[in-house]
């Protein structure tokens, strides 16, 4: 049965799916981003960049990829985290100038080392800090440039955590935000446990015509669509489950247009866009530099093959420039179908519906 979905509007931009790539720490460079748009992500988020230290950056061979945009790509986002809220503005305007397309503020890394130097998901225990954080990023950039918020569903479970929760939502759209992506666990949870996704669903009846965009266990298309249907959210943004499976975009493009699941990738497929994703790496980093930055792209898109333990460990086993060449000719050379990656992780939270 057809989803009919609406358009995703963050600010002035108005993207024509709402299932979007998310900001992936280690992962989200140019590379993944522009591999996502191809195969039908309308909207990328680059990784976490924290905000002294774009500001301190030169322009240099080896640093020229941490804030590289291509032109194809647009719209994309970057995302910032950091304590100072002084440091944001400045920040979030040489992101503009770069080239991004809307800047993000990060209220949600649940990462130890980034709450114990008061980043990241550290600030919803501190809403004065936050809201000031949004207003002077907000300030900084053009009025053009959308500001957007990722935010978990609090520090813990506690009703404290609550209020500052909803003091920080609410008073972001109040400062300016465009939009706001809410995770469905809290900071302690980290990446433990389901996420709630009746939460996600209290929240945007809160929200109103706010537009909200959740995000939490999007393993596959189906479940991006599930996430709209049950919550009422405007979009979702996929995280870990479109690391190595860029497809989870048109196949929840075609599930939302009626369509069957389609098929996994078949090997030709998949050699063809590992080989796409591999060559801008190479373009990017060199060809040495990418070895290790690649070596984890190829594990995940391992997951897609029927011998993905052996395809792995040779993923895993590349050491020199060009390594990978070796494993695609061994592994890929044959067409054949693909499989869909395994979910190994706890089912969301839902509250049974009335119908």
């Amino acid at each position: 049965m057809p989803h009919p979905l609406p358009t995703l509007r963050i600010g002035d931009i108005e993207l024509d799916f709402p299932v979007v790539q998310a900001a992936l720490s280690g992962y989200s460079d140019t590379a993944m981003r522009v591999i996502a748009r191809r195969l039908g992500a309308p909207y990328t988020i680059c990784e976490v960049m924290l905000d002294y230290f774009v500001l301190q950056v030169k322009e240099r061979r080896k640093t020229s990829h941490l804030m590289h945009v291509a032109e194809e790509e647009h719209p994309v986002a970057g995302q910032l985290m950091g304590a100072d809220p002084e440091q944001f503005g400045p920040a979030a305007l040489k992101l503009v100038e770069r080239g991004f397309d809307v800047i993000d503020i990060n209220f949600g890394c649940p990462v130890k080392k980034v709450l114990g130097r008061c980043r990241g998901g550290f600030h919803l225990s501190q809403p004065k800090v936050a809201l000031q954080i949004i207003s002077r990023v907000r300030d900084a950039v053009p009025k053009h440039i959308p500001v957007t918020v990722k935010m978990r569903r609090g520090i813990d479970d506690k009703e404290e955590s609550r209020e500052q929760f909803f003091q920080i939502f609410d008073g972001a759209y109040e400062r300016g935000a465009a939009a706001i992506t809410v995770h469905g666990r809290t900071v302690k949870q980290r990446y433990d446990g389901p996420s709630r996704w009746d939460f996600l669903r209290e929240l945007k009846q809160h929200a109103g015509n706010r537009v909200l965009l959740g995000s939490g266990d999007l393993f596959n298309a189906q479940a991006c669509l599930d996430m709209i249907e049950y919550t009422g959210v405007d979009g979702v943004t996929v995280a870990r489950g479109a690391i190595g499976n860029p497809w989870v975009f048109q196949q929840a493009r075609a599930l939302a247009a009626g369509e069957p699941l389609p098929a996994p990738p078949t090997m030709q497929e998949q050699r063809d866009v590992i080989a796409q994703h591999y060559t801008i790496a190479e373009e990017l980093y060199g060809a040495e530099k990418c070895v290790p930055t690649m070596r984890k792209f190829g594990i995940k898109y391992s997951q897609l093959h029927p011998e993905h333990t052996l395809v792995r460990a040779d993923f895993c086993s590349v050491k020199k420039a060009g390594g990978w060449r070796d494993v695609l000719d061994k592994w890929y050379g044959e067409n054949g179908p693909g499989v869909h990656p395994k979910i190994e992780e706890p089912a969301p939270i839902r509250e049974p519906v009335e119908v």
